[in-house]
């Protein structure tokens, strides 16, 4: 967290401002590059106590707040368990069990692999909870007591445009690094494939509102947005095509 420098003000120069009232909030960082190293310092070593020490001590905060983060900011709130502590508790053991995968030298960051990560972990542990929460509860009584948000058209979906949009969210996910390389486009195509994931369960029908959403979290400029939808747009099509000649695409 970097601190503003204090300006002096010379005696008998330009008066101080006024104070506007209420605290300045700062926005404290919580995966930063301390946590980047130590992460490839955990994967170095072979020294289970020294590792112990390092997560304990410099990565486990980042992870949990993390957890914390995608389970706010992507409102996953259909669980099994009683309270959002043990969620992030069980995120918690998902990452720590990825730990070991991720490679440093492959130029990527440790803070985007972790979320897309953990975001496809909750999204699949969301959509799951919600189908057995439909299977269970009336169908009413549920959105009405829970606000379950609308499954847009699924009784009229086909099967194979199901398919492919598994396969397609798929592809982005595997190619995601070598497709886009900016980070702020790679946070709008995982933000784009997040609601391709979340279909069924999206409430949100324009596509105004899905430019708003996608811009509000990603803090993108819409130009931004613009640009990396059409290139996501060209290869939706190219890989439709491919589906549907050979029922499958090549991940």
């Amino acid at each position: 967290m970097t601190s503003q420098a204090k300006i002096k003000l010379e005696a008998n120069s330009i008066p101080p401002p006024k104070k506007k009232r209420g605290r300045k909030r700062t926005k404290k960082r919580y995966f930063t590059e301390d946590t980047e190293a130590a992460i490839a310092e955990y994967l170095a070593s072979t020294n289970q106590d020294e590792r112990d020490r390092i997560f304990n001590g410099r990565i486990y905060y980042a992870l949990y707040k993390l957890a914390e983060n995608l389970i706010h900011t992507f409102k996953f709130y259909y669980t099994e368990v009683d309270n959002l502590e043990d969620l992030k508790h069980e995120v918690m053991c998902f990452l720590l069990e990825k730990l070991d995968y991720f490679d440093p030298t492959k130029g990527s960051k440790a803070f985007s692999y972790f979320s897309i990560v953990g975001k496809n972990y909750l999204i699949l542990y969301n959509n799951n909870n919600y189908k057995k929460k439909k299977i269970t509860t009336d169908v009413m009584a549920a959105d009405e007591d829970h606000g379950v948000i609308h499954q847009l058209g699924r009784d009229d979906r086909k099967k194979d445009l199901k398919d492919f949009i598994d396969y397609f969210t798929e592809y982005i996910d595997k190619h995601m690094f070598t497709l886009f390389k900016k980070d702020k486009d790679r946070r709008v195509c995982d933000a784009v494939n997040i609601l391709f994931k979340r279909r069924e369960n999206l409430e949100i029908f324009n596509k105004k509102a899905l430019y708003i959403y996608i811009r509000e979290i990603t803090n993108v400029d819409t130009p931004v947005i613009t640009k990396v939808t059409k290139h996501l747009k060209k290869l939706y099509h190219k890989l439709f095509e491919e589906y549907r000649k050979n029922g499958y695409i090549k991940i």
